[in-house]
């Protein structure tokens, strides 16, 4: 018996899933850019004792690790919108597929409020305030509460939008604005936080100590942290301080920033 079912008919939870999971991927993409990097209230593990967690290269390798996770899922969302297109040949199609990125955005400050302010204790929303629960509750209800009753209100009225018409660049516009939205997102979220002066240095096998003291005084900085091979070491060259001079005194690569492709930018062999 033949297929007689419509090309555009793919699998409704394959789409929804894509909305969901890109939608999710945003909200910690402007979780991190924002509150970790530019209003610097917290960063993941802020709020979690010990000294070794008070050690900003910590914070900055967890933020770091916490940006890894949402490529992973903004790249299932992404694979899984490639999957579908096909569905949006069909009415409203664009209306949904926005309208459960909106419920996946504020199903992750959802999530984070309940689990990582409240249940784990990791974080706060502003760590610094003098009522932090305020401040929680306030993320709770603007970005996830409103976020996911607007999603479900406009599941709700193109439900009822039967009547398909809408050009197909409209139809389109819906998934490159998510993808474009992700691909910004990820890449503004690797950055590094705007004031650390910290820059992890990796020297040429068999660099002398006394090479590595110049080239410490060379950019008037200090050593805050070495590893057993004496060829890594993390550096403080201070605010506004250049990191040329690293590299006539044996520095192979220099960096601050969270993804490898950044560190390659300051590569020299």
């Amino acid at each position: 018996m033949l297929d007689t079912a419509p090309a555009h008919a793919a699998p409704p939870s394959r789409l929804r899933w894509a909305g969901f999971l890109l939608g999710f991927a945003i909200g910690g993409f402007f979780d991190g850019i924002l509150l970790h990097q530019i209003l610097q209230w917290h960063h993941l593990l802020s709020a979690v004792e010990g000294a070794a967690f008070r050690d900003i290269r910590v914070q900055i390798l967890a933020d770091g690790l916490f940006h890894a996770i949402m490529y992973v899922v903004a790249a299932a969302g992404l694979w899984l919108l490639w999957r579908s297109r096909r569905a949006f040949a069909g009415p409203g199609a664009d209306r949904r597929l926005f309208a459960d990125a909106l419920i996946g955005f504020g199903v992750w400050h959802v999530v984070d409020g309940i689990l990582s302010h409240w249940i784990l204790g990791i974080h706060r929303i502003r760590m610094e305030s003098a009522s932090p629960l305020l401040w929680d509750l306030l993320w709770f209800v603007v970005f996830g509460v409103l976020f996911i009753a607007a999603g479900l209100w406009l599941h709700r009225r193109g439900g009822t939008d039967d009547s398909g018409g809408g050009d197909r660049r409209t139809r389109r516009a819906a998934p490159a604005a998510l993808a474009a939205a992700v691909l910004v997102a990820g890449p503004l979220a690797a950055l590094p936080p705007p004031d650390v002066t910290i820059h992890m240095v990796l020297f040429r096998p068999g660099t002398a100590m006394t090479d590595v003291a110049a080239a410490v005084d060379a950019v008037d900085g200090r050593l805050v942290w070495g590893d057993g091979s004496g060829q890594l070491w993390a550096i403080d060259v201070g605010p506004g301080g250049s990191v040329r001079p690293l590299y006539r005194h044996g520095a192979l690569l220099v960096s601050n920033g969270i993804l490898p492709a950044g560190c390659f930018d300051w590569l020299r062999v």
